[in-house]
């Protein structure tokens, strides 16, 4: 079978981004070459993000105001853990923690797990986002976004982020997106280097720091002295 061309990829991404964007109408791309050429970078760079959940690794990250985050990830089992100052969130196919507050006085609450093939809602990253921490899928979404905007205006620039290369956009001037301008950088492998603009209101700068080809399993635990919280169907109360 032949491979999909470069209009027909765009069109598939465009009608999967309808759950990503409320509201954004799809283009019809092939009127011109240059919206194609820009669609297709920013379309490579989401897919390259979206198949880093079939990576093992552990990407620490600076913050603004100098703290500190991990994400990490497992394809086998599949799981992914971000912490961040004051909280975690952790997504197993055994159910959704997130953790608010630290030491003995924090609390994590667990839900069922999401939808074979889904993402964890929004709503499970909010704190997370209000912290400084930007998530893969909130970059994919922007991404996407970029990709069907034929005003947006997009520059490409190539760096080396914690010894790995990686391929950046700068984006301006995207409309029906949560950050209208932003600047992203995704490794060769799918990881995110960094990501720095508005997101809902909040600035978010981040960049990676360290990167590791293995998990520690203690990333995917609450903390040992957290009070559980277990809303799960049939979880003892």
């Amino acid at each position: 079978m032949p491979a999909p061309s470069r209009l027909t990829r765009t069109l598939l991404l465009c009608a999967a981004a309808g759950t990503l964007i409320a509201g954004a109408g799809c283009q019809t791309l092939d009127d011109a070459g240059q919206v194609i050429g820009r669609a297709d970078l920013v379309n490579d760079l989401a897919a390259r993000l979206d198949h880093s959940g079939e990576l093992t690794y552990a990407a620490d990250y600076q913050l603004a105001g100098a703290a500190t985050a991990t994400i990490a990830r497992t394809p086998q089992p599949p799981r992914s853990a971000y912490i961040y100052p004051g909280g975690r969130v952790i997504v197993t196919d055994e159910g959704t923690t997130e953790c608010r507050g630290a030491g003995t006085g924090s609390t994590c609450t667990v839900t069922p797990p999401p939808s074979p093939g889904a993402r964890p809602p929004a709503t499970v990253f909010a704190d997370a986002a209000q912290q400084g921490l930007v998530t893969p899928t909130v970059v994919i979404g922007l991404l996407t976004a970029a990709a069907l905007d034929a005003d947006a205006i997009i520059k490409q620039h190539d760096t080396t982020i914690a010894g790995r290369h990686a391929t950046c956009v700068q984006v301006q001037q995207v409309k029906n997106a949560a950050a209208s301008s932003f600047d992203a950088c995704i490794t060769t492998d799918g990881v995110l280097g960094s990501f720095a603009g508005v997101v809902g209101g909040k600035h978010v700068d981040i960049a990676m720091s360290r990167y590791r080809e293995s998990v520690d399993a203690a990333a995917f635990e609450p903390p040992g002295d957290a009070r559980i919280v277990d809303r799960r169907a049939g979880a003892a109360r």
